[in-house]
């Protein structure tokens, strides 16, 4: 087949559905020989991509690394589209003993999907703390049920999870992407707008999405990906419905340091959370004696804590994992002072050192901040040419520290169904082909929401009956080998076997 002059390059791979008007032949793309390129500042005529992914975060990151990295898939021609500069990310450093407080809990499901497309090597490990226990008790109640790898029948592993910061991934992707190359980078610039491309006497591009970047450069995608956030452009352009409701709750994060021993370089390290009707708080380990604090609370509670001394904010964190719900509210009415008044109420108060997280002793300083909570998910993940992973998609609630991965579960799977396609010569931005995707994903991703979300709802409650049965309900659980072990196998990322087989296996039948 002869190859069709576009736009002053030479394309030589077939993108279906885009036809020369005056010689009826296939157009043919292939990839940019250099790996980075920039929007121009005026107008021109569109550059047409396979994929475009606007969004550069952990999703839209491990995509294209995931695409470029497969042989199937590495012959697409695929473009980055992102509002900030990945230049500082891609140079991102911090001292050994400082922590970005936007942490995120990488399964290992979600580590063995990083390291196959050869990124995980490229984050750096000296910054990644994996953990082997976890503590999850209530506030009202003290009922608690612990999660080891090591009891009953769930010998398999000895991590539950990595906590990594979210800057330590998305740099050590950008360094991956780097070496594979092949990538048309549009960094530092805003998308203007998306509309569909137009008809002209060469081309017939009016299926196809087309982004206008800031400048006037414009991009048209046989697929166009949103991973660009819970406010997806992408999505709004998709028509795509997201429903969903916001908490009253805000998100507190911290990096936290801690006193004692046993918090070197080889020790067991347990991850801690505390339900309290306010809402959970978590303590989750990183390296060192170092911590980052994840704190569900109400946005006057939030208010609070931001606007606290160190040492009163440290008062009120140790606190939240020691004192009673009532005593713990009256030190929420102070403006200062929070320190004095734990000492003197710890004098009074009995609860088990040996069960409880390392005192904390210190906050690094610009680390305390907060955001809203909110659940939300699309009615579906993809539309004619448009597919959408991560925030862009779904929403969680924080508490079981599944976000992130979710993201990575779509963009294994939105990866699958497109190396799918093409060997097998289909249209990999048509519905049809995109469906399998959407399939895969949308009832485990919804199932999980909901699970969180009604786990919220139901440890929001100070008092009242649900209170001795929510207790209840933790006993047995953590009586019952199997069921936890099933829980542990979830939030591992081994997926949700909504089957016969599944529940019939969860409880020995």
């Amino acid at each position: 087949m002869d190859s069709v002059i576009l736009s002053g390059r030479h394309l030589r791979r077939p993108l279906s559905n885009l036809i020369c008007r005056t010689c009826s032949r296939r157009l043919l793309l292939s990839p940019r020989l250099s790996s980075r390129s920039y929007a121009s500042a005026g107008p021109q005529q569109p550059d047409i991509y396979d994929v475009v992914c606007v969004g550069g975060g952990p999703a839209g990151l491990s995509l294209l690394t995931a695409l470029r990295s497969n042989p199937t898939t590495a012959k697409l021609r695929v473009a980055l589209v992102e509002a900030q500069d990945l230049r500082k990310t891609r140079e991102w450093k911090q001292p050994p003993d400082r922590f970005s407080n936007r942490v995120s809990s990488l399964t290992p499901a979600s580590v063995q999907f990083l390291d196959r497309v050869g990124a995980w090597q490229h984050v750096r490990r000296a910054r990644v703390q994996p953990y082997q226990e976890m503590q999850v008790w209530d506030g009202v109640t003290g009922a608690r049920i612990g999660f080891e790898w090591a009891l009953g029948a769930v010998k398999k592993e000895t991590t539950i999870a990595y906590m990594t910061e979210n800057l330590n991934l998305t740099s050590g992707l950008l360094r991956r992407l780097d070496e594979l190359g092949g990538v048309d980078v549009y960094d530092g610039v805003k998308v203007e707008e998306i509309t569909f491309g137009e008809e002209t006497e060469e081309l017939d591009l009016r299926e196809w999405p087309v982004v206008r970047l800031a400048g006037g450069k414009l991009l048209t995608a046989r697929l166009l990906v949103g991973a660009d956030g819970a406010n997806s452009p992408v999505r709004t352009f998709a028509g795509i419905e997201s429903r969903g409701w916001d908490y009253e709750r805000h998100g507190v994060v911290a990096t936290l340091e801690l006193e004692g021993e046993g918090w070197g370089k080889d020790a067991m390290k347990i991850a801690y959370q505390r339900f309290l009707p306010t809402g959970p708080v978590a303590m989750l380990p990183l390296p060192g004696n170092c911590s980052t604090l994840v704190w569900s609370t109400t946005p006057a509670n939030a208010a609070l804590l931001k606007s606290l001394s160190p040492k009163d904010f440290i008062a009120l964190v140790n606190a939240a994992f020691r004192l009673n719900t009532v005593d713990l509210d009256f030190m929420h009415t102070l403006s200062s002072g929070q320190e004095d008044e734990l000492s003197w109420r710890l004098q009074h108060t009995q609860f088990d050192h040996r069960a409880l997280p390392q005192v904390v002793t210190g906050v690094q300083e610009g680390s305390i901040a907060s955001f809203p909570l909110k659940m939300r998910h699309t009615d579906t993940y993809v539309g004619e040419r448009v597919a959408l992973v991560g925030d862009a998609a779904h929403t969680i609630h924080p508490l079981a520290g599944q976000g992130l991965n979710q993201g990575q579960g779509d963009v294994e799977s939105l990866a699958r169904t497109l190396e799918f396609a093409v060997s097998h010569g289909q249209d990999i931005g048509a519905k049809t082909a995109l469906e399998p995707y959407a399939a895969e994903r949308w009832l485990p991703n919804h199932v999980l929401l909901g699970v969180c979300d009604k786990l919220h709802k139901l440890y929001s409650a100070g008092s009242g009956p649900l209170v001795p049965l929510r207790s209840l309900g933790l006993n047995v659980v953590n009586a019952m080998g199997p069921l936890k072990g099933f829980i542990m196998d979830q939030a591992a990322g081994n997926g949700i076997d909504l089957k016969l087989g599944g529940l019939r296996k969860l409880f020995g039948r």
